[in-house]
């Protein structure tokens, strides 16, 4: 099993990896489609217009995550990696006044999204939670091609076809040319004994069969730059997010009085649970207001790797360029793990799958660079995983902001404090994490579809929306 650290962590925009980039992809994955498509084309006949419904978990929440917005822009031929946020409401503003979307390659389609994107909460789509159902039409109307997309999580996207296929494939069946294709924890640390290499040197050269060192190390110091200009960005925004819960950003307040304190001297013991907070704080409100973000595994719990990353880089003087990058690995090797074995989406297992696994990575990446072994490293992913198991997906008004931007500040302050309970052991612990992971996999599968990103239960339900 081989998940690249460029697939799982992602650059695109807020404030949902599978509400809001998912859909996007999925569009223009559609787009594709209908121009290279392997379809069966009427003699003459010509795709003259669009249409789309959201299922599902999309279809709940869907006006809270950008959902709609999202697939827009994607008709109009935008990628996540590739839009420029800045330009986002002028080409909605176009598309709705014009009626139609004109993306790159193709002619103008008819495509009004008042009445051609439909929210169709009463029939759920069999394959996955978030379900997307396209079509093209001709000048009739009548349907020349329907395609139906599931967003997974992360912002992974996958066909109706290949989802069977996925679910019809055993791990066993699944090949891989990569020298580590660790498919769980137990195999991973079975081949760091035999190798002797750590969990990041596994990792980097399996990264390394399809790019070079060079193109790995560019790749990862990209990421990097993405996170932590997230994070600047986030420290200097001020005012309320959007989405009409009129809550307020609070990180540039808190970073300018934990500047003041730093300056000043004055003993702070909670100091470096501040530190965490507010650049994950930072990165979950830019997330919030559709900024540039990274996915790490999803945009709901982007902040907690980012800011363990900071953190290490600020409180931990022999950290460098090249312990950021194993950091990255090493969570991507975790991150891997269990969206192999569970899931890392919100609308599958609950918020377990999303800042319960973004804290096992953080953790399991800080152990790595402090010198931990593997059964360290991977006793850090537990111990933050399973701390997390559980937890529901239940955003008030359907919106990336509460509970999940404080959310990312105690999974971030979790996953430190896991780390530096596994470096003062010596790697053996009770829980594998294979059976925590598998655990969180059984869990959302009892967890009540009312807990997992629909907003029909929990705070979403008992809060009062200002």
């Amino acid at each position: 099993m081989f998940l690249s650290v460029f697939e799982l962590y992602k650059i695109g925009i807020g404030p949902s990896s599978s509400h809001t980039m998912g859909p996007m992809s999925a569009a223009r994955r559609f787009l594709d489609e209908i121009l290279q498509g392997d379809w069966p084309r009427p003699a003459g006949a010509q795709v003259a217009a669009l249409s789309a419904s959201l299922h599902g978990s999309l279809a709940f929440t869907g006006v809270g995550h950008g959902t709609d917005r999202a697939v827009v822009l994607g008709l109009a031929g935008y990628l996540p990696d590739e839009i420029d946020p800045d330009a986002i409401e002028a080409i909605l503003a176009e598309v709705r006044e014009s009626g139609k979307v004109t993306p790159p390659g193709h002619p103008a389609y008819a495509f009004d999204p008042a009445n051609d994107l439909a929210f169709d909460r009463t029939n759920p789509l069999p394959g996955h939670a978030n379900g997307l159902s396209f079509s093209a039409l001709d000048g009739d109307g009548r349907t020349l091609l329907k395609r139906v997309y599931y967003s997974v999580g992360g912002g992974f996207v996958v066909s109706e076809e290949e989802l069977a296929r996925m679910k019809n494939v055993s791990p066993a069946e699944t090949k891989s040319d990569v020298p580590y294709p660790f498919r769980t924890a137990k195999e991973m640390l079975a081949m760091a004994k035999r190798s002797g290499l750590s969990i990041a040197q596994m990792k980097r050269a399996n990264e390394e069969t399809g790019k070079s060192r060079i193109e790995v190390n560019d790749g990862l110091d990209a990421l990097w730059s993405a996170m932590d200009g997230c994070i600047e960005r986030g420290l200097r925004g001020e005012g309320v997010m959007p989405g009409g819960l009129k809550v307020k950003r609070r990180a540039r307040q808190i970073h300018e009085r934990l500047q003041g304190e730093w300056q000043s001297n004055r003993p702070n013991p909670m100091l470096a649970n501040d530190w965490l907070a507010v650049f994950a704080m930072a990165v979950n409100e830019e997330n919030a207001a559709g900024g540039r973000i990274v996915t790490a595994p999803t945009n709901g719990a982007a902040g907690v790797v980012p800011a363990v990353l900071k953190y290490m880089l600020r409180f931990h003087d022999m950290t460098g360029p090249e312990d950021v990058r194993n950091f990255l690995l090493t969570s991507a090797a975790i991150g891997g793990l269990i969206k192999h074995n569970a899931s890392i989406s919100g609308a599958e297992v609950g918020c377990q799958g999303e800042v319960g696994s973004a804290a096992a990575m953080a953790a399991a990446g800080l152990a790595e660079v402090l010198g931990g072994t593997p059964e360290q490293v991977e006793n850090a992913a537990e111990i933050a995983l399973e701390h997390h198991l559980g937890m529901t997906c239940d955003p008030v008004g359907g919106l990336v902001q509460v509970p999940c931007i404080e959310r990312n500040a105690l999974g971030a302050v979790k996953a430190v404090t896991a780390a530096s309970l596994a470096m003062k052991g010596d790697g053996t612990h009770f829980v594998p994490l294979d059976a925590c992971v598998e655990t969180m996999r059984q869990t959302g599968l009892d967890m009540s579809e009312k807990y997992k990103e629909t907003s029909q239960g929990g705070l979403a339900v008992n809060v009062v929306e200002c």
